[in-house]
């Protein structure tokens, strides 16, 4: 079987590719990012090209902060059609094209009509649907709307037409696309995996204090207002709320309307410095609103660190409330503070939630059993033979 990818960038895509190329798969995965920035993905550079001058470009002229909204628009609309219409040029003939959710359109027309199967990643929520959540957020905390990119929603949801399977990492997404009448046969949930050789316990929380983690994208989407009031009524001695990632402009005007005692806001770190921060933490809290499926969570449970998540997390595809963490309602800042606390004046409840953590990554095989599932998929849409022996595709038992 011959497999190509798609993908802006990298986002969960090298470690699909590291799968296929391992079953022998992998004809070509194509990014919108340098070979001097893929080269630390480990993947031979033969499976490897790239389209990355436009992307590049924009990522770097962002980092300014000085390219304007409308400009960034603009760019990436001209970065995702010309990599679509590269691909289209350069793909060669294979069994199926998976294209991260907005890309490979035109190319996936192509694969179709030379007998291939074209399949759709979407790695969150249906982007209408997503669109509304978000929206509604703004109003909320009364912050301007979103800037509108109707374009991307037109192509998205060409896509999922097109398309002839959507893969999606959690149930929560999968009914989203059932909610905005994508049929529940062409979606197929694949929860992702995370690296053990990179996420992995190397410290013992201090038992003298309580200290609380966030990783990710630090905005309305994720939640963040909602941590911080529950935050504020934990009761311990000494307690600490840390914050590990970007601040996004649509939380700077809602931050100081915000409690922020014993909080401290990083910014991004490295891998290996995260794995450390999870390590020390005694719990990670992921409050968001809308998610596909977190990695940080499983990330966090590698290194024996509990966690705290809303059901738009992903969570449910996870872990099991009460076993490895605590599953809550989205908005809920009273279940997110009783959560917390109990962590905080119980600690073998955490020692429990973190034995247990460890348990269910280590059943889980790191990111084989996403490559599994792929290879089942791929062998079903494509009706491609198995060895002898291979064991046929079962549809994962998710409830959508």
């Amino acid at each position: 079987m011959r497999v190509t990818q798609t993908v802006f960038a990298v986002f969960h895509h090298f470690e699909l590719a590291h799968q296929l190329q391992r079953r022998g798969h992998l004809a070509k995965i194509y990014s919108t990012w340098p070979w001097a920035r893929l080269k630390r993905e480990g993947l031979p550079k033969e499976f490897v090209e790239t389209f990355a001058t436009l992307h590049t470009a924009t990522t770097l002229l962002g980092r300014t902060g000085r390219l304007p909204v409308s400009a960034d628009t603009f760019l990436n609309k001209w970065n995702t059609l010309t990599f679509d219409n590269w691909t289209a040029r350069r793909i060669s003939p294979c069994d199926a094209l998976i294209s991260i959710s907005g890309s490979g359109l035109k190319t996936g027309r192509k694969v179709q009509r030379e007998g291939g199967k074209f399949i759709c990643d979407r790695g969150s929520t249906h982007q209408r649907y997503q669109e509304q959540i978000v929206a509604a957020e703004h109003k909320r905390w009364n912050v301007p709307p979103p800037y509108e990119k109707p374009h991307i929603v037109v192509r998205e949801e060409a896509i999922y037409e097109q398309a002839d399977a959507i893969s999606v990492p959690s149930t929560v997404a999968a009914r989203s696309f059932i909610a905005m009448g994508i049929p529940a046969e062409k979606l197929h949930v694949i929860p992702y995996g995370v690296r053990l050789d990179k996420f992995k316990p190397t410290a013992v929380p201090d038992s003298n204090r309580f200290d609380v983690l966030f990783a990710g994208a630090i905005g309305l989407r994720k939640g963040v207002p909602y941590l911080l009031e529950a935050f504020a009524r934990v009761k311990h001695p000494n307690k600490h709320l840390t914050f590990v990632g970007a601040v996004q402009d649509d939380l700077r005007s809602v931050l100081p309307r915000l409690p922020q005692q014993h909080v401290t806001f990083t910014g991004t770190l490295s891998q290996p410095e995260l794995a450390a921060r999870m390590s020390a933490s005694h719990v990670m809290v992921l409050p968001s609103i809308e998610e596909g499926l977190a990695l940080v969570q499983g990330q966090a449970m590698a290194c024996g660190c509990p966690v705290i998540a809303t059901r738009a997390t992903g969570s449910e595809d996870l872990f099991t409330h009460d076993v490895e963490g605590f599953i809550v309602p989205e908005r809920d800042i009273d279940a997110l503070a009783t959560r917390m606390q109990q962590i905080a004046g119980d600690p073998a409840l955490r020692q429990r939630l973190s034995e247990a953590c460890l348990r269910r990554v280590k059943s889980l095989g790191g990111w084989d059993r996403y490559g599994d599932l792929w290879d089942d998929l791929l062998h079903t849409l494509t009706g491609l033979p198995r060895d002898p022996g291979e064991p046929d595709y079962i549809e994962p038992d998710y409830i959508l």
